[in-house]
């Protein structure tokens, strides 16, 4: 059974209620197997905060489902979801959960721990001596039998220093489109990788 399961996920927002007319659409579709530590990137905008909140259920799709540990997230009761996907927002705030579906009517979540950690640009400073600290903490979680997501938009080059250091595959988001890539070196080949990374990668190169 894999960890997490995107299955033909699709989100559209519209400009009201009754104008349906689309404004932004996301659109992801992959499947992570194992325990792992999985970096996430992408431009401002493009869909990163969407795709955590319907991993951890608080957003509901359009269509499609996310299995966690083969549960759909969307019909698990709403105060069990995060036994199963935490979403924790820069500050390491927790995301909340809505439904109109009493959670008498859901599923458990099956689950007393969080399997899926997602942590949504945590703040990373070289002068406090926390990244040390938090990076042993998703090794933790991993080996713990966890999947980490790691989002984080890069505008240091230790940011993709981090990255590169801790994460074993990637996931890729830009104007809502969500790619799936095997290593640091993959979603450096990427195309609009390489134009979202820009002076970095020069940096780097360097």
């Amino acid at each position: 059974m894999a960890m997490l399961q995107v299955n033909q996920l699709k989100k559209i927002y519209f400009k009201g209620r009754f104008n349906k007319t689309p404004t932004f659409e996301l659109n992801a579709d992959f499947s992570i197997q194992n325990p792992g530590i999985v970096g996430m990137m992408g431009p401002n905008g493009s869909g990163k905060t969407t795709l955590f909140e319907l991993i951890t259920g608080s957003n509901s799709p359009t269509s499609g489902q996310v299995l966690v540990q083969g549960r759909d997230i969307h019909k698990v009761r709403t105060d069990q979801r995060d036994r199963l996907a935490i979403h924790y927002h820069q500050s390491y705030q927790v995301r909340s959960f809505r439904s109109f579906v009493p959670n008498v009517l859901m599923q458990p979540a099956g689950s007393d721990y969080p399997m899926v950690h997602l942590f949504d640009e945590p703040q990373f400073n070289t002068q406090d001596g926390y990244i040390g600290f938090m990076l042993d903490f998703f090794r933790k979680l991993r080996d713990e039998g966890r999947l980490v997501f790691l989002c984080v938009h890069p505008n240091e080059r230790f940011h993709l220093e981090i990255l590169q250091e801790i994460c074993e595959q990637f996931i890729f988001v830009q104007k809502g489109a969500v790619t799936q890539h095997e290593s640091y070196e993959a979603v450096l080949e990427y195309a609009p990788a390489q134009d979202y990374l820009g002076q970095l990668l020069k940096e780097r190169a360097a």
